[in-house]
């Protein structure tokens, strides 16, 4: 039991960072419209890189999953595509 807490007090969790859509905006240089009516739920899933907190309207970014998600080079554009005009791609 003692060296339980002895390992928690020497490995500091660092927190997560929550976000509204206004300061997500700011950081990634994205306008907040676009975050709410184009990113949200197609590249920003909920339970993933967003939540609602109380089962409520308000809507919580989380930063480090956001952060990322945003480096990485998502599996699908390491093979061949073909962008498309609408901004869909052709798995070719």
């Amino acid at each position: 039991m003692q060296a339980q807490s002895q390992l928690n007090a020497t490995s500091p969790v660092k927190p997560a960072t929550y976000l509204t859509t206004d300061e997500l905006a700011a950081r990634i240089k994205y306008d907040a419209r676009t975050i709410r009516n184009q990113l949200k739920d197609s590249v920003l899933l909920e339970g993933r890189h967003y939540f609602r907190p109380f089962g409520g309207r308000k809507i919580l970014y989380i930063w480090e999953a956001i952060e990322k998600d945003m480096v990485q080079t998502p599996p699908c554009l390491a093979t061949t595509v073909i962008p498309m005009a609408r901004g869909g791609v052709c798995r070719g």
